[in-house]
């Protein structure tokens, strides 16, 4: 069973950049596509970015294209999610999700 573990939140002013990590204390991450939602207060939770098993191929909405990139180290058993960019509306909780399993989340804030 893949357990996820997020990390790498924290508070950030408009502009910056943060990454944010998402390991596996389970099986090898590799075997799965992996993705990484938000959750913003009093929103539904939403895809921001997606890598597939198969051909590593990515997936980005239109909201965060360019400005945020997903890879995975599987020597580290960890996907990355790299923002640029920060905004304001980026503030959420960022989880990332595979087969199945969620993580706990980890909170990113912008705000200056």
């Amino acid at each position: 069973q893949v357990q996820l573990v997020e990390s790498g939140g924290t508070l950030v002013q408009p502009g910056d950049s943060l990454r944010l990590s998402c390991a596996s204390s389970g099986e090898p991450l590799d075997d799965y596509t992996i993705g990484w939602f938000r959750q913003a207060p009093g929103k539904e939770r939403e895809e921001m970015a997606c890598i597939s098993q198969t051909d590593g191929s990515t997936y980005y909405p239109d909201s965060v294209k360019g400005r945020f990139t997903i890879s995975r180290d599987n020597a580290k058993n960890t996907v990355y999610l790299q923002m640029n960019s920060l905004k304001p509306e980026d503030t959420a909780v960022y989880y990332c999700y595979s087969n199945g399993n969620w993580g706990q989340g980890t909170q990113v804030t912008v705000s200056s």
